[in-house]
């Protein structure tokens, strides 16, 4: 297939018929992308409406019919999937938690996380097992560590030829 091929990005729409994939405008991957990386800011539809330079209504319809999903979903799923992560991986309270991806409410933040995972926050962390048993060891100590004792080339054979 030739590499400016436009077949190469063909499906088919719900009735059946060719429809060609066009992918996202820039102006909504930017949009998107600042949900990603500032989650945890108060940020909202009207600040991504902002990024991609687009009204609110527009941007919302257009993000939507792009990704599939309205932009204020999008945000809240990108939050809720970065506090199931800190919930497998630390030891922060739910509450901190929950105030570092951006919520204002706590009793929100555990109704949309229960929605989402069908747990609570506190069932969902006691069903993974503690951020403790994810502890990062440095290179340098694992390599000290996993090193044989006392052994030099050759004298691991066992029966004491060099």
């Amino acid at each position: 297939m030739c590499h400016g091929d436009a077949t190469a990005a063909v499906g088919r729409d719900t009735a059946g018929s060719v429809m060609a994939y066009v992918p996202p405008d820039r102006h909504l991957l930017r949009a998107k992308d600042l949900a990603d990386a500032r989650y945890f800011d108060p940020i909202g539809v009207e600040d991504m409406a902002a990024a991609a330079g687009l009204s609110r209504a527009h941007f919302s319809r257009t993000f939507k019919a792009a990704f599939g999903e309205s932009p204020r979903a999008y945000l809240l799923t990108r939050r809720l999937e970065r506090a199931a992560a800190l919930l497998r991986t630390t030891d922060r309270s739910v509450a901190d938690i929950c105030l570092s991806v951006g919520w204002q409410s706590i009793g929100s933040f555990t109704t949309s996380f229960t929605r989402m995972f069908g747990t609570s926050p506190a069932a969902y962390r006691a069903a993974h097992p503690p951020a403790a048993a994810h502890a990062m060891v440095p290179w340098c100590v694992a390599r000290v560590y996993g090193r044989p004792e006392r052994r030099t080339f050759r004298e691991d054979k066992g029966n004491g030829q060099a």
